[in-house]
């Protein structure tokens, strides 16, 4: 039953209704350039120095380094979060019904979405009785990445009229899965801010990118990260029992965070019922040192390069000669890339 309506949810092969930005108008991302370098097998290693060097440099803004990275020697601390992620991947049960919970109203409100025949009333009164969850979509709506024209959206029923049933349905899903985002501790929100903006950047440049399929893209882009999510949720518990300054610094905890956390994620889709698709592209995403060569793990894997790169150039953390190294290897010009950044830096 539960998989059965999840299938609905995230399985969508209707039209996408996001309107494509002005900032893509010239230029079809998702067609290859004809300085895209060629692809290599998808069983052949991909530039594991430049993957694994934009991984560090990522991870810094997440964590603000305040001591001095240790290399391969980790800490109590986290030597304490590595084995309760290896826990969690032998029962990821208990992370996605304890630490990362998908929330249920998911499934209500997205069925009363797709049905055509629902009345519009009932449906605008049923996501009204939950006052947050109208507060984040109307954001949304407003936001400098989706917004639409000049008038600001002021009603869940002008957002219906503005954006269409689909659409939505994407910002009803957004907003409720942001909630899995909750994190109390005030030194740590920029970890869960920046977490949240990347995660949308790749569901939205999924979405363009891909040539079908654009609503699993965006879906999978949104969910790639929960995996990151939930060693957080670990990390913060741990943090109770660590010693005084004690921080996640060494270049082995970011390995382990990288590689476990994308597998962590596949898992947890699968004990959410999710459709196959999601675990198959996800488990192709968790194998670090391979680039997925086809389907929705390729366009994900893209567009994730593509976020890290806008954020960190935003952050002025990263060197011009690995930019232009990052550039060929996702197949981008400056001048696109360009376009593409100053559209992301909206989010």
């Amino acid at each position: 039953m539960i998989k059965s309506i999840f299938n609905k949810i995230f399985n969508i092969r209707e039209e996408a209704t996001l309107e494509r930005p002005k900032s893509f108008s010239q230029t079809d991302l998702s067609k290859p350039i004809n300085t895209v370098v060629p692809q290599k097998p998808a069983d052949e290693r991909c530039d594991s120095s430049v993957s694994v060097d934009l991984e560090a440099l990522f991870y810094s803004l997440l964590f603000p380094a305040r001591t001095k990275d240790s290399g391969g020697v980790a800490n109590n601390l986290e030597r304490r979060v590595m084995a309760e992620i290896e826990q969690a991947l032998a029962s990821p049960q208990l992370i996605a019904e304890k630490v990362l919970k998908l929330p249920s109203k998911v499934l209500e409100l997205d069925r009363k979405l797709a049905d055509p025949q629902f009345d519009t009333k009932d449906l605008l009164a049923l996501i009204e009785q939950d006052p947050l969850l109208s507060v984040e979509v109307l954001k949304l709506c407003n936001s400098p990445a989706f917004k639409r024209g000049e008038r600001e959206v002021t009603s869940l029923q002008q957002a219906l009229v503005q954006l269409g049933r689909e659409q939505l349905r994407r910002f009803v899903t957004s907003s409720l899965v942001r909630e899995m985002l909750d994190i109390k501790p005030i030194y740590f929100r920029r970890f869960g801010a920046e977490i949240w903006r990347h995660s949308m950047q790749v569901a939205f440049l999924a979405s363009e990118l891909s040539e079908e399929d654009r609503d699993t893209a965006f879906l999978l882009g949104l969910l790639h990260d929960v995996g990151k999510l939930a060693i957080f949720k670990m990390l913060l518990d741990a943090f109770v029992q660590a010693e005084p300054g004690e921080q996640p610094n060494s270049w082995l905890f970011r390995q382990v965070m990288t590689a476990k956390s994308l597998t962590l994620s596949a898992l947890l889709a699968k004990h959410w019922q999710l459709p196959s698709t999601f675990e198959t592209e996800l488990d192709k995403l968790a194998h670090v040192h391979t680039r997925p060569n086809e389907g929705i793990a390729a366009v994900v894997w893209r567009a994730n390069v593509i976020s890290e790169i806008s954020m960190l150039q935003q952050a002025s953390k990263l060197p011009a000669d690995m930019l232009s190294n990052l550039l060929a290897l996702v197949g981008l010009e400056q001048a696109q890339f360009d376009e593409l950044h100053e559209k992301l830096q909206q989010f």
